[in-house]
């Protein structure tokens, strides 16, 4: 597998060995040793399945206690998906990336704890899967605006639609910080 640092060098694109024939393909979705070679935990403790249509965007979310470090990828269709660093006193803070995760690309994103999380679906229909270090704790769960100017997301969809919590979040300069996680170190 191919493990690359993005532009925020704790967020990781993995691209993993894919073996293919006309019958289809296999590929490892994760291998505990190989994966914790890179910085991410053997331990996932829950596991997600989302479906959307077109447009649907889903995001930024992220829980403050009970962090959950999550690696996602796509089993069908595409998606945008974006890491925003929201680590109070880290060098990144604010700062985004995304990249494109597809049933066709393979690619994976691992979204380390501190970072809120989100996706927009650019296929008719997305299957979005996610590992996830601590279980969902809904009362730790905090969501950041999608459309936060300051972030200045460059999303793919102009016009997503959102559920109505996602639609009444808070833009990150509003969101008290004693609320979001601390930065605890140097980038790995």
């Amino acid at each position: 597998m191919i493990v690359t640092a993005m532009r925020i060098p704790e967020v990781l694109r993995i691209e993993p060995k894919v073996f293919g024939d006309p019958r289809g393909y296999f590929m490892e979705s994760y291998h505990a040793a190989r994966y914790a070679e890179f910085g991410i935990p053997a331990a996932f403790v829950q596991d997600n399945v989302s479906a959307s249509g077109r447009g649907i965007l889903r995001g930024l979310h992220l829980q403050n206690p009970h962090p959950q470090g999550k690696l996602v990828y796509v089993l069908e269709g595409e998606v945008f998906d974006v890491a925003v660093d929201v680590r109070v006193g880290s060098p990144t803070f604010g700062q985004w990336v995304g990249e494109y995760l597809s049933a066709a690309n393979h690619r994976q994103l691992w979204v380390p704890e501190g970072f809120a999380h989100g996706f927009c679906v650019t296929s008719e229909r997305a299957l979005f899967c996610y590992k996830c270090t601590d279980r969902y704790h809904p009362e730790a769960e905090l969501s950041v605006r999608w459309d936060d100017p300051a972030l200045g997301i460059d999303w793919p969809v102009r016009e997503p639609r959102v559920s109505d919590k996602d639609a009444q979040a808070a833009c990150l300069h509003a969101i008290d910080p004693a609320k979001l996680p601390g930065y605890e170190g140097t980038a790995t």
